[in-house]
């Protein structure tokens, strides 16, 4: 899925560095939100995977049962 995401970002910049169509702001703009987007949904499941979850739980728990 990556690599795929990958190769069509790389399409999308080589056709705007080309100079091809002169309205690319706007499509550079969309282009850069889709990939926010998609990053940030991979760090979602990144995040949420329950081997991540275990450690922030223990991390979390060894802070707040900290003895002073």
């Amino acid at each position: 899925m990556m690599r795929k995401i990958k190769n069509w970002m790389g399409s999308v910049v080589r056709r705007a560095r080309s100079g091809a169509d002169g309205g690319m702001t706007t499509s550079e703009y969309a282009v850069g939100t889709i990939a926010a987007c998609a990053f940030a949904a991979v760090l979602y499941k990144v995040v949420t995977s329950a081997a991540v979850m275990s450690q922030l739980q223990s991390l979390l728990k060894g802070a707040l049962d900290a003895k002073f």
